[in-house]
C-alpha cells in the first residue's frame, strides 16, 4: 500500500506529525507533500523540523495568495506531482479544511485516488468562514471520513456523506501525548521572557478578524482594558493588519500587552500550561486546551465554533468581538475559575493509530 499524506500550514503539520510516524512506524510506504500555503518558516516549515517529521518527498512555495488562485495553483503543482509518479498511491490523507486540503483533495479524485479525511465532519454553520465551504467539500468527496467525536459522525449522517464513517478522535490529542515531554526543555526559557507573573494568553489572527478595521479594533479595545497582563504571540498577518490600519504603535505601548514573535509547538504548549486562561480565534488551540497535561479555560473571540464539544464540556465560552462582553467574561474567569473535566472530548490519543488500523484493513 502507498499513501499520499499531505500538510500546507501549521495546524496541518501539528496534526498529521501522529499519522506520519504511525507510518513510519508500520514501515508503510508514503509520499509527503509539503505545500507552503504557510510560506513564513516561524509559522510553518519550523514545524516540519521541530516535530522532527521526515523531509517532505514534494515541497513548494507558493506564488498566489489569493484563495481561488492559490487553490488553482495547488491543484497544478499537485498533478505534476501526482503525474511524475510511476505508481498511484491508494489512497489520499488530508487533516482539516484549509485551501491545501481542499486542492489536494480534488487533484485527488481527479486521479482517481481514494481520499481519507481526518477530523472530518467538523461544523460551525457559519458561511462566512472559507474554512466552512472547505471541509464541507472535502467531506462530500471523500472514501473515508475520520470524525474526531460522535457529534461530528451525527453531522456527516445528517449530510448523507457518500463515505465511510469512523469516530477516531483528534489527532491533536496525540500530538500533545507524543510532544508533551519537550515542553520541559524550553519551559523555564520561555516563561523567563514573560513580564508577568500572571497573565492570559491571547491569539487573533483568522482573515475575517484581522481583516476587518472593525473587529481589529475591538479586539485592540480588549487588550487595553483588559484585566490582567496578556502574553500574545503575534502572527504575522495580524501584525500586518495592526499597522496598516495605524494601530501597532497602540498595542505596543500598552504596559499590560507583550508581544512575542511567533513561537515554536513546544513553546507554545510551555505558554498554555502556564497561562490562567486563553482568548484566541483558533480552532485547534480550542482542542489543545482540553488535553489533561493542559486544561486551561477559553474564550472563543468568534460568534461560532466548529468544535462545540469544547463547549459542552465547559472549557470554552464563545464570547464573540464585543469588548464588553469579552470583559464580562475575563472578570468572571478571574472571579470564579471553573472546575474543568480531567478527560478530554476530543479523544484518548491513539487516533493516529486507530486511523491506520482502519486503512490498512481496507486497502491491504
Amino acid at each position: 500500500m502507498s499513501v499520499f499524506i499531505f500538510t500546507g500550514t501549521r495546524p496541518e503539520i501539528i496534526k498529521t506529525a501522529p499519522v506520519l510516524l504511525e507510518l513510519v512506524r508500520r514501515g508503510i510506504d508514503f509520499i509527503y507533500i509539503h505545500t507552503g500555503q504557510h510560506y513564513e518558516y516561524e509559522i510553518s516549515r519550523r514545524f516540519i523540523d521541530e516535530l522532527g517529521l521526515p523531509e517532505p518527498h514534494v515541497e513548494f512555495a507558493l506564488n498566489n495568495s489569493r484563495p481561488a488562485s492559490q487553490m488553482g495553483e495547488i491543484m497544478i503543482r499537485v498533478e505534476k506531482a501526482f503525474g511524475e509518479l510511476k505508481k498511484k498511491p491508494r489512497v489520499t490523507l488530508v487533516q482539516g479544511d484549509t485551501n491545501s486540503v481542499l486542492a489536494a483533495s480534488l487533484a485527488s479524485l481527479r486521479f482517481g485516488i481514494r481520499i481519507g479525511h481526518i477530523e472530518a465532519g467538523l461544523r460551525s454553520y457559519d458561511w462566512r468562514m472559507p474554512e466552512e465551504h472547505n471541509r464541507r467539500m472535502v467531506d462530500h468527496i471523500s472514501d473515508y471520513l475520520f470524525a474526531p467525536t460522535e457529534l461530528a459522525k451525527r453531522n456527516l449522517e445528517e449530510e448523507r456523506v457518500l463515505g465511510q464513517i469512523y469516530v477516531t478522535g483528534n489527532t491533536v490529542i496525540d500530538a500533545i501525548d507524543l510532544y508533551f515531554d519537550r515542553v520541559a526543555e524550553v519551559e523555564n526559557s520561555v516563561l523567563e521572557k514573560v513580564k508577568y507573573d500572571e497573565f492570559a494568553l491571547a491569539t487573533f489572527h483568522r482573515a475575517e478578524n484581522v481583516d476587518d478595521p472593525k473587529n481589529l479594533k475591538s479586539f485592540v479595545e480588549v487588550l487595553r482594558r483588559f484585566p490582567i497582563p496578556i502574553v500574545y504571540p503575534i502572527h504575522p498577518r495580524t501584525k500586518k493588519r495592526l499597522e496598516e490600519y495605524g494601530l501597532l504603535n497602540t498595542v505596543k505601548s500598552l504596559r499590560n500587552v507583550q508581544l512575542l514573535p511567533p513561537m515554536g509547538y513546544f513553546e507554545f504548549l510551555a505558554l498554555m500550561k502556564n497561562c490562567r486562561f486563553i482568548m484566541t480565534d483558533s480552532g485547534g488551540i480550542q482542542e489543545e486546551a482540553t488535553h489533561p497535561a493542559i486544561r486551561k479555560p477559553v474564550l472563543v473571540l468568534r460568534s461560532s465554533t466548529e468544535r462545540p464539544e469544547a463547549v459542552q464540556a465547559g472549557f470554552a465560552r464563545i464570547v464573540g468581538l464585543n469588548p464588553n462582553v469579552i470583559l464580562a467574561e475575563s472578570e468572571r474567569l478571574i472571579a470564579s475559575y471553573p472546575s474543568l473535566p480531567d478527560k478530554s472530548p476530543f479523544g484518548d490519543g491513539k487516533a493516529a493509530k486507530k486511523i491506520i488500523d482502519l486503512i490498512e484493513k481496507d486497502l491491504l
